[in-house]
């Protein structure tokens, strides 16, 4: 028999927008699991300084956790119609461009690769929260960065939808949206 096709929904936006927060929500809504921020992971074991090179092992490392909760979701919850991802190359491309101007060619080859079903971009119209990770509490850069997700979405072929208001409020307005697609 025939695998069914898992949608695979990604949750992009700035530091800080609720996207993990709102990958449980979709997760624990549609019973299904859901990829977090590699990123998190590596820099707690490396350190906050990083490098280009460094941005590079994060995306290697969040396309191989993409891969390895995929597999799992298949064989674990094989009734589950969707994938829930927090973060993808396309982030990686941002973080890498405006931290250091440019882009290494496996991430440009990974989004290249990889397709999804669904993109959700948090707004930043939730109030920034200090962690020892993040790096932009103003709002001037979470504004000048949403506007790049936003540029990168409307230039690309995948369904797109902004996701914002208040938690409850983004919550029903990706489950919604999420629904569209299954």
């Amino acid at each position: 028999m025939a695998q069914k096709k898992i949608k695979k929904i990604v949750v992009i936006g700035p530091e800080s927008t609720g996207k993990t927060t709102l990958c449980q929500n979709l997760a624990q809504h549609f019973n299904t699991l859901w990829v977090p921020e590699f990123a998190r992971e590596y820099l707690e074991e490396h350190g906050k300084e990083y490098t280009l090179d460094d941005l590079e092992k994060i995306a290697a490392g969040q396309l191989a956790l993409e891969d390895e909760i995929t597999l799992k979701l298949q064989t674990q919850l094989p009734k589950a119609s969707c994938l829930l991802i927090d973060t993808d190359m396309y982030v990686m491309k941002v973080w890498s461009e405006y931290v250091f101007g440019q882009c290494s060619p496996f991430i440009l080859e990974a989004i290249a690769e990889r397709s999804y079903d669904l993109y959700l971009l948090c707004d930043v119209d939730v109030p920034w929260v200090k962690d020892d990770l993040r790096e932009y509490p103003d709002e001037g850069p979470r504004i000048e960065l949403f506007a790049i997700y936003k540029d990168i979405l409307i230039h690309q072929q995948t369904p797109w939808q902004i996701i914002s208001g208040s938690y409850a409020e983004r919550t029903e307005k990706a489950i919604q949206a999420v629904r569209s697609i299954l």
